[in-house]
This record gives C-alpha cells, structure tokens and sequence, in this order.
C-alpha cells in the first residue's frame, strides 16, 4: 500500500460540532432536552434538523468550550447527570472531531415533572 502524504485541511461546521454535542447531552439518563430545543425523538420523528439551540461554543486552536442549557427530569441527582453529561459530551467530541473538549459547562435550567 502506498502512502500518499496529502496535504489538506479538514473543516467541521460549528453547526456540526453542536450537533454531535447535543445528540451526546441527550443520550445521558434523566436529560430531557436541549434547553430552547424539543426533545430528540420529537427531532427525530418530525425530521428536523437543527439540535442547536441552546448550546454555545467557542473554538480555538483545535480545542472546543461549550456551553450547554438543558432540562432535567425531575428525581435525578443534578450532579451525577451533570457529570455524565460532561463526560459523555468531552469523548464524542473528541472521537468524532479529532478536536480537544477544553471545557464542558452544564447549565440547569428547567427540571421536567412526568405527572
């Protein structure tokens, strides 16, 4: 086999990094949605592309901060998702985009109640 050293950039949208975080984030037990979002099955279903909303991000340098406004289930412990969160969003990007999760912020800001 031979090995053709190419010398080309590779660019990934901020829409895109957004979207790999916020199928991430909504993957975690007791996250409801993407705060300004509906649920990922409503996204699904409906076919609607943007999971966006709600999630800002900076990226410099090959390293991503991200900022993430999300709705919890109500009986969840805030910390333990908050963390599984972080953790599950930091390896997605990492393994999906090449590129270094700097920073992961979880901000709560809407606890769903299933009556």
């Amino acid at each position: 086999m031979k090995n053709n050293n190419i010398n080309a950039d590779i660019k990934i949208s901020d829409d895109v990094v957004a979207s790999i975080i916020g199928l991430a984030a909504t993957e975690v037990e007791g996250i409801t949605s993407i705060a300004g979002n509906v649920t990922y099955e409503r996204l699904a279903k409906s076919g609607t592309k943007n999971r966006s909303k709600g999630i800002k991000l900076v990226i410099e340098d090959g390293c991503i901060t991200a900022d993430l406004y999300m709705n919890m289930k109500y009986g969840y412990s805030i910390p333990v998702v908050t963390s599984q969160v972080q953790e599950r969003v930091s390896n997605a990007i990492e393994n999906m985009s090449g590129l270094k999760a700097s920073s992961v912020n979880i901000h709560i800001v809407g606890i769903d109640v299933d009556r």
